[in-house]
């Protein structure tokens, strides 16, 4: 019984003693773009034309037309 738990006890040491240790990881920090000062301010854009003007709509014919929506089917 004595030599069943001396064994039992060097495989166990063995067996935690040849596990892999995990390796640390190291994950290189990104690069955070800063802005510069500012630098001179550009020339000034040329004015875009005006678009054409549209005609004028016509005045409504008195005509008042409704649409109804169809009837619904009746619940059983």
């Amino acid at each position: 019984m004595k030599r069943f738990m001396l064994i039992s006890a060097l495989l166990t040491t063995l067996t935690l003693v040849a596990c892999e240790k995990p390796a640390v990881v190291v994950v290189p920090t990104t690069p955070v773009a800063v802005p510069g000062p500012a630098g001179p301010q550009g020339a000034t854009g040329s004015q875009g034309n005006e678009g054409m003007k549209g005609d004028a709509g016509k005045t409504g014919g008195g005509t008042t037309v409704i649409v109804t929506p169809p009837a619904s089917a009746p619940a059983n």
